[in-house]
């Protein structure tokens, strides 16, 4: 273990929401105007995704890093639904930046750990939303689409991968595929009602398991 001490290790965190097709900033402080968030990706360090003008907090325990998680979560857009009393609007993504120094070789090294919670996939008719609560459930199943074809064009070894057809899958290129480890969890309902929900979701992971990434 003493050898770990030759590194200088600093970890930032962000958390940001893709709602509708707006990042949003969880983490501003109380009081800071928003500003317009994109997405870029940079070539120095292996092509990782990162955001410009985004909240960074530095991190150094694991309850400061809770701390900070439920901050971001009570700014998270919700709404009350026929099938949940506080249905996420939108994807949430919260990213752990680890750049590390090798004290003696000067070598740097920057990693990025994504915690990364979608939005289900809705049907208006269930979920009986009003006028505003429609569109964001259209918003939802579009950048799910654009996900699927993502993992899809992976899983068969596709030369093209169409990240950039919708913010999300451009805000997860670093996170699929590439030389990236995806652990990818599901939730499936065990009532009769959803069982359409559940065959979607359970043939959305089998094609996420087919993804041959080179790590």
């Amino acid at each position: 273990m003493g050898g770990m001490n030759i590194f200088d290790v600093k970890l930032t965190c962000y958390m940001v929401e893709l709602y509708k097709t707006d990042l949003r900033d969880l983490l501003l402080p109380r009081g800071q105007a928003a500003i317009k968030l994109d997405i870029k990706e940079s070539a120095a360090l292996g092509g990782m995704v990162y955001i410009p003008g985004v909240t960074e907090i530095p991190i150094k325990s694991i309850p400061e890093t809770i701390k900070i998680f439920e901050y971001g979560l009570e700014h998270r857009m919700t709404r009350a639904t026929k099938m949940n009393d506080s249905s996420s609007r939108s994807h949430l993504i919260f990213a752990i930046i680890i750049d590390a120094t090798n004290k003696q070789t000067r070598m740097r090294t920057v990693g990025k750990l994504s915690f990364v919670d979608l939005a289900g996939s809705e049907r208006g008719g269930k979920t009986g939303t009003d006028k505003e609560g429609a569109a964001e459930g259209r918003a939802i199943n579009q950048s799910l689409s654009a996900l699927g074809n993502v993992i899809s064009a992976l899983s068969k070894g596709s030369d093209h991968i169409p990240y950039r057809d919708h913010p999300l899958t451009l805000l997860m290129k670093d996170s699929l595929g590439g030389s990236a480890k995806t652990l990818m969890f599901v939730n499936v309902s065990p009532s009769n009602y959803n069982e359409s929900e559940s065959k979607n979701s359970m043939e959305y992971a089998t094609r996420v398991k087919k993804i041959k990434n080179k790590v």
